[in-house]
């Protein structure tokens, strides 16, 4: 009886190594072995990890929609939205003025006589600025404070006193110039500030008397060696009729609430008016931010019934409770008036609606009905901002939701490394006992064959 066996030839397209005594293809068969096991816990991971960085992504998207509305808050919540002036000048040639508080509105009649000047003068002409001056001690004094330099043949040119004025640590408001003019060169001395009372002092005592050149007082009748260019003086100006003066053109403390900026020697009215705009642009952009927190609170709580989707943050109490606070701050009263007085309404949408008109006509009360609102420990400012300040910021609600998720990410990672490295050792197991397999299977074949030839020979020999 004649046995078959089938041939042995390898099947083309194997791996060179495991595989080529079974036919089989091991690698194939171990990252399918691998991946089946790895499949669950994988999934449960990645799905996990991707909910998480959904989440991470949507209180971020929380939370810098609340930052932009404390910062819209910011102008509301300490009133100078609502204090903003105008102040116009009807000859700024003469003077101008800012708003640096809270100014009543009215009208100023300013006549301003004088401007303040700093002292300046000048040495007689020396042959060039390397002339030697003298020796001695030279003192230079400012309402009281002074330096003192002392002056060698060394360190006594003209030059050289005009770098050591300028370059003394104690220099009481002195800068030093040399001007040279056809009869030579001049020292020139500068108060750096305006004001009678900064007007300076210079004297000489001791070596050969040549610093004399540079003496000056002007309370002194005689012995002046410089000759003044400007006189120290203060400014002078009137208000209404009502004189005053200072050290320098910038008067503040004059007017409550204004600086005004001394530019010359006239008469102009100066105008402080209600400016309504600022008030209503902050309280414009208030409605606008908040409306963006809405739009991205809906954008992630929705749920679409035709695709069947949902928002990343559906059914999250944190979020839902914030809108829920919102709402009803803005919807409410404060101090017993509402956003409504404003032209500010809250839809049903939950967004907020602005009335330009109505606002317009609330903000001409110099800002009093928003102030109302807004001021105060239980006005509107307050509540929200006390709520914004739990929520947001390195302690708030959102940071702690932030950090749990972060943790729960990072035990994620660890989970993905511990998974990998039990695939990996199961892949080595696998990989081993099939390479076992293989080798039995090289065997069995080699057996094979020689049974092959054997039953061959047999064959031959009963065809005989």
């Amino acid at each position: 009886m004649a046995i078959t066996v089938g041939s042995t030839t390898p099947t083309t397209g194997l791996l060179t190594s495991m595989g080529v005594g079974s036919g089989l293809d091991v690698a194939t068969l171990v990252d399918k072995l691998v991946a089946a096991k790895k499949a669950p816990q994988q999934n449960q991971i990645t799905n996990q990890a991707a909910l998480a960085n959904t989440q991470l992504s949507s209180l971020g998207q929380i939370g810098a929609a609340l930052s932009a509305l404390q910062s819209a808050m910011a102008s509301i919540t300490d009133g100078s939205a609502f204090n903003a002036r105008t102040v116009t000048s009807a000859d700024t040639d003469v003077l101008g003025a800012t708003a640096s508080g809270s100014p009543v509105s009215g009208s100023y009649k300013i006549d301003v006589t004088q401007l303040a000047t700093a002292l300046k003068a000048s040495s007689g002409a020396f042959a060039d600025s390397s002339a030697k001056v003298g020796t001695g001690t030279l003192t230079l004094a400012v309402d009281g404070q002074s330096m003192s330099l002392d002056l060698t043949d060394s360190n006594n040119s003209l030059a050289q006193v005009r770098d050591a004025i300028n370059k003394a640590s104690d220099n009481p408001g002195i800068s030093a110039t040399i001007v040279t003019g056809t009869d030579g060169a001049h020292l020139v001395l500068s108060g750096t500030r305006t004001g009678a009372a900064n007007g300076f002092v210079v004297s000489s005592s001791g070596g050969d008397g040549g610093l004399a050149a540079l003496d000056y007082d002007a309370a002194a009748g005689s012995g002046n060696a410089l000759t003044v260019i400007t006189a120290a003086q203060d400014a002078q100006y009137s208000i209404d009729g009502v004189a005053g003066h200072g050290a320098g053109n910038s008067v503040s403390g004059a007017i409550d609430g204004l600086t005004l900026n001394l530019v010359a020697s006239g008469q102009t009215t100066l105008t402080v008016a209600n400016d309504p705009s600022k008030g209503s642009s902050a309280l414009s952009n208030l409605v606008n931010t908040y409306n963006s927190f809405v739009g991205i609170y809906q954008n992630l709580t929705k749920y679409d019934a035709t695709s069947g989707t949902a928002g990343a943050m559906i059914g999250d109490a944190t979020i839902n409770g914030i809108n829920s606070t919102l709402s009803r701050l803005v919807g409410g009263v404060a101090n017993g008036t509402s956003l409504a007085v404003l032209g500010i309404s809250l839809q049903v949408d939950g967004t907020l609606k602005l009335d330009n008109g109505k606002l317009t006509q609330a903000m001409s009360d110099g800002g009093k009905l928003a102030s109302q609102l807004f001021g105060g420990d239980t006005g509107l400012a307050a509540q929200l901002n006390g709520q914004l300040d739990q929520w947001v910021g390195p302690n708030g609600t959102l940071a702690g939701r932030t950090s749990s998720i972060s943790q729960q990410l990072s035990a994620l990672k660890d989970q993905q490394a511990t998974l990998d490295s039990r695939m990996a050792d199961l892949t080595a197991r696998y990989q081993a006992q099939f390479t076992a397999l293989d080798t039995l299977m090289s065997k069995l074949n080699s057996t094979s064959s020689y049974l092959q030839q054997q039953f061959d020979a047999l064959n031959n020999i009963n065809k005989k």
